[in-house]
Formats: C-alpha cells, structure tokens, sequence
C-alpha cells in the first residue's frame, strides 16, 4: 500500500471522456503512418479514462522485466518474508510482467487516496486499526474502478488486451510507479508522493497497448528527515529505507500466524490490525488532501472499536462485522489475540471476565494468548509468548 497534475472536468467526467472516445474513435484511423502522434493521443485518452473513473494519480512504464527482483530475492533469502509465503510463490513470475498478461507492453499505474480524517485518539479499552482498514476492502474498491477503466478503452483498443492488478497478481506495483513517475521510495520504504503523501493505493491496468511512458521520478526528498525510522515503537527498521517485517506492528499483528514475542508485545500499544505511526509522523502527509471515495470513509463502528466488542464475539459475529473490510484478513483468531495483548498493555483489570473466558476458547492461539494475559494482568511475569 501507495504509492502529479490532476485533470480537471469543467463538465461530468463521464461526459467529457465519452465525448472524447467518440472524437478519438473517429480520428485515430487518420494518418496511419502517424504512429507518434497516434501514440500520443492513444497515452491521453488512457489517463483521461483513468482519472474519470476517480483515480488521484496515474503514471505509464514501460513493462521492463525484472524490476526491483534482485532486491527481493536478498530479501527473501534473509528470512524477512516470515510467514507471508505468498512472497516466495511465483518469484520468479514477479520480475516478468508477462507471467501477469501475456504480450504485455505498458504498465498503467494507478493512486486512489484512502485518507478520509484524521484518526479518533483511542481511550482507555479501545483499539486502533490502520487508517486503510476503516472503511471497504481497497481490493474490491480498486479492481472494480480498473476494470471499468478496461472498459471505456476496449472499443478504442479492439486488438488490444488489458488486465488489471492489486495484490492480485506475482506483480511489484510499488517499483513500476516509481518507474511511471508517481514517487519515491520513503525511508519507510513506502511510496511517496509529492501531493498526496503516502495514505494511498496502488493498482495497475496492464496492457498490450504501445503507450507513452513518463519520466521515472528519479530524485529523493526525504533529506536528512528520520521521523519515520525513530517514531516507530518497535524499533522496526534496520536503517533508512531498510524495514524488517519480524519486528513490524503491521506484519505483526496482520500477517503473523503464531504468538507474539514478549520483547515487542508491550510496545504495539493499542494497535490491533496494521499501524500507521510511521506515516502519521511523516511531513509528507501534513497537507496530504482528503479522499472523495466514499467506500474509505469509516463505518461508525470501527473508529473506535471497544476492546469487549473484539473479546466478546465469536466466529459467527466476526464475520457479519468484518466480511468485506480488510480486517477480515487477520480473522478471528489474530484480531483477538492482537486484543488481548492490549487489554494487558492497557492494564485493563475490569476486562478480565472476558480474559478468562477466552482461555476455554476452541482456538489453540487464543487460548495460550488469553492465559499469558490472565497471568499478566495478575501480575505474573513468568509465562512468556513465543
């Protein structure tokens, strides 16, 4: 997840793209032999077709194999990967676009912004979940507005093929937008962007179509800034631009299958699904605008979630809630343990009913991890998480 001019549509954008499919339908078979200025025209449409389905940003690259590969091979062969072995499946296929679709020619990178306010401060018994996750999962979001995309291009690409990417596909969309223009790489290792930050998505529309690819953004204005690398509670990254996953609050409470170690427990604080501290405190996103997709706006029972309200549901529960937001990723199991290793941060005595109860939970993970709290809460420092 992220990561320069925007069009504006005096009239609908719809309007104002089909106005221009149908000026294009008829102009493009005009001087054939035309094939720059064709191209050109070609690259145009496709950004107009882009932003009129709401996307913030979008850049072009070229489909150039083996983008960012050797990096995460070292990466992976270091162990960082953890439990997130869909990293290791397909390697190879991630640095040949033409695994994705076949053909391929452009890549057609896409921003869609999440930031939708600023987050509500978490009190006592409640929890704090990433800025990204408050609202419909961005896979559904995304996908959706691509495909329609495809849509609006296919009459004026007939022979041409198009598919659409996000977290769908053996595919590093973060190193081809930089490829296409749309940022650097963060000390946090995130995408920046000039004008929105870095609380945005990315996605992209690959295609056999010959476009115009933009200026790679080459330079790094982070400068001599390290809020990012000292904000982060867990002391996750190794170095600027070096982030290790094992000690992140979002590869931990997401992504981590097993018991979480007693060393960084205590420092996740009230986080339970993601973490966004290291983006908060980033200068990039002070003036970072607002998202105008109502789908990122947050349903009044996420922000803030009451701690009881995770401890207290069952299966069932969990998935009316959740099914449909990214939270549902983590299921049960990882939600509730991530809930009880706030309640002990919290020193949450009056939520120890609760506690108990889960220790005869069916859930082997919750169980170990609700005894751990009982005895934390207790004041018993010996039962240790591994």
């Amino acid at each position: 997840m992220n990561r320069i001019a925007r069009v504006s549509f005096p009239s609908s954008p719809t309007t104002r793209t089909n106005a221009t499919l149908n000026r294009m339908s008829a102009t493009l078979p005009i001087n054939p032999n035309d094939a720059a200025r064709r191209r050109a025209e070609s690259t145009r449409f496709v950004k107009d077709a882009v932003r009129a389905e709401g996307f913030d940003d979008v850049g072009i690259a070229p489909a150039t194999p083996g983008l960012g590969l050797e990096l995460l091979k070292s990466w992976v062969a270091d162990g960082r990967h953890c439990d997130m072995t869909y990293m290791v499946d397909h390697l190879e296929a991630r640095g040949d676009p033409n695994r994705v679709l076949e053909g391929v020619m452009s890549v057609v990178v896409v921003a869609l912004n999440y930031k939708s306010h600023d987050p509500t401060s978490a009190d006592r018994g409640e929890v704090q979940i990433s800025r990204y996750a408050w609202g419909r999962d961005y896979h559904d979001v995304i996908r959706s507005k691509l495909n329609a995309v495809a849509v609006r291009l296919q009459p004026l690409f007939p022979s041409e093929r198009f598919r659409g990417v996000v977290d769908s596909a053996p595919f590093m969309e973060r190193d081809y937008a930089r490829l296409a223009g749309l940022g650097w790489f963060g000390k946090n290792t995130l995408l920046l962007n000039r004008k929105l930050g870095s609380f945005f998505f990315l996605g992209a529309l690959l295609s056999t179509a010959d476009l115009e690819p933009d200026v790679p953004f080459e330079a790094d204005h982070c400068g001599s800034c390290r809020k990012c690398l000292d904000a982060c509670p867990t002391q996750a990254f190794d170095g600027p631009y070096q982030l290790d996953p094992r000690r992140c609050i979002s590869y931990l409470t997401i992504e981590h299958r097993g018991a979480i170690a007693n060393d960084l427990s205590p420092r996740m604080g009230e986080w339970v699904f993601g973490c966004d501290v290291c983006q908060d405190v980033c200068p990039w996103n002070r003036k970072a605008p607002r998202t105008n997709i109502a789908e990122f706006r947050p349903a009044p029972d996420l922000d803030p979630i009451p701690l009881a309200t995770i401890l207290d549901m069952d299966d069932a529960e969990f998935r009316r809630r959740f099914r449909g937001t990214p939270l549902f990723r983590a299921k049960r199991r990882r939600l509730v343990r991530n809930a009880l290793i706030a309640v002990v941060n919290q020193g949450l005595l009056e939520l120890k009913p609760s506690v108990e109860s889960l220790a005869e939970d069916d859930d082997d993970l919750i169980r170990q991890t609700a005894q751990w709290a009982i005895d934390r809460l207790s004041g018993d420092q010996s039962n240790e998480l591994h």
